[in-house]
């Protein structure tokens, strides 16, 4: 094993010690690994069929040894439905915050290494974007494509860029003026070359740990558009379109709606509390 390798694993042991310590983060850690364990798995905790077969006649029956969940409206297993519904819910969080990352990191990186120009014009169109709530952007997105799965994910993707642009173009400009970066220029290292070697790696710690709290703030929003009406589609058993269907039984079934709820809600706490941990533990101001 060369110095190099040897560095690198010394410093991730090192991330990891510091990640740890956070009974916060290590609590979001475990919900995280359950929530994808749920995710990949779903197949073989319940199959798919039972979580669109119809069985009016056990409509809205409460949480039993034979439904742990309950039935919704028309008879469907309500624990089938929130399984198979985590697929799509992590689907749409983790792929739109990378699609995301890769639009708006090029052109975050881009304006904050370039400037001048380049820099005016493509803050300038983020500036327009963002004059737009994200929810209201990503609503006249899927109102102008249509509501399925794919125009919710552009939607989302959409209406998350301006942010992760700006915060690429900040950690690039605290980056671009180490001596590092001028002496590779002197050396006549290329823009792409110092980009990829020296700007990125220098500026993924707070670009993962945006990301990875990006990823709540996606699946809310993806769960507010499902409720809407305006996200997945029915039958697919996404979390917001379940919230959806659970307004009008919310007196008479509440596990409709409180399940479904606190499944988000646990989704969108993980990312978060792991993402904090993952901050304080990338921070070298925090090192002992």
């Amino acid at each position: 094993m060369n110095k190099k390798t040897s560095k690198k694993n010394s410093q991730v042991k090192e991330i990891w010690r510091r990640f740890k310590k956070s009974k916060t983060a290590m609590l979001g850690l475990v919900l995280l690994v359950f929530i994808l364990l749920i995710a990949i798995f779903a197949d073989l905790i319940v199959p798919y069929q039972e979580a669109i077969t119809q069985d009016p006649a056990n409509r809205l029956q409460g949480p039993s040894a034979e439904h742990w969940f309950g039935t919704d409206e028309i008879g469907r297993d309500l624990f089938a439905r929130i399984v198979h519904g985590s697929r799509y819910s992590l689907l749409i969080g983790i792929s739109t915050s990378i699609f995301a990352l890769l639009i708006g990191g090029l052109l975050g990186a881009a304006a904050g290494y370039y400037g001048k120009t380049v820099d005016n014009v493509i803050m300038r169109l983020v500036d327009v974007v963002m004059t737009v709530p994200p929810i209201l952007l990503s609503l006249a997105v899927v109102a102008a494509l249509g509501a399925n799965l794919r125009n919710l994910l552009i939607a989302i993707t959409i209406s998350c860029v301006p942010s992760m642009v700006r915060m690429v173009r900040s950690v690039v400009l605290t980056v671009i003026d180490n001596d590092y970066i001028e002496a590779a220029r002197s050396y006549g290292g290329s823009d792409l070359r110092i980009i990829l070697k020296y700007v990125i790696p220098n500026a993924l710690g707070p670009i993962i740990v945006t990301t990875t709290m990006n990823v709540s703030s996606m699946i809310l929003s993806a769960s507010g558009l499902s409720f809407l009406g305006m996200g997945v589609q029915p039958p697919a058993p996404e979390w917001g379109a379940l919230l959806s269907d659970a307004r009008q039984y919310m007196f008479n079934a509440p596990y409709l709606l409180y399940i479904p709820g606190i499944f988000i809600v646990l989704a969108a706490l993980c990312f978060n509390l792991a993402g904090d941990g993952l901050r304080d533990a990338l921070d070298p101001k925090l090192k002992d």
